[in-house]
């Protein structure tokens, strides 16, 4: 799981996972960064309109600039390697593969065996 422990939906998955007896790796984007071939396969996966949070704190406070120069793969995936709060948490790479953006109780169990 990737995310940042203080985001609220971070905390609701870690807590669900816990909830449910199952172990996890938690990479805290804050202080180890953004892997950037974890975020390439991400965007290849789920698209980068849905890993970049237009709807957070961090896209808001950006400058309408820079907001409007993020209009592809490769201008979102720099925003998001220069400022990791911008993606949409948590990340989830499942162990047969899968990856996840976000979280509720009910997607998540479904990815379940």
């Amino acid at each position: 799981m990737f995310g940042i422990p203080q985001c609220d939906t971070v905390k609701k998955a870690r807590l669900w996972l816990q909830d449910q007896g199952l172990a996890y790796h938690f990479h805290d984007f804050k202080k180890d960064g953004v892997p950037s071939d974890a975020l390439a396969r991400w965007m290849q996966a789920v698209g980068w309109e849905v890993l970049l949070n237009r709807k957070g704190t961090t896209w808001r406070k950006l400058d309408v600039a820079l907001q409007a120069s993020v209009s592809d793969a490769a201008s979102a995936g720099a925003l998001m390697r220069s400022q990791a709060s911008v993606i949409k948490r948590p990340v989830v790479q499942w162990p047969d593969g899968r990856i996840t953006v976000g979280f509720t109780p009910q997607s998540f169990a479904d990815l379940l065996p």
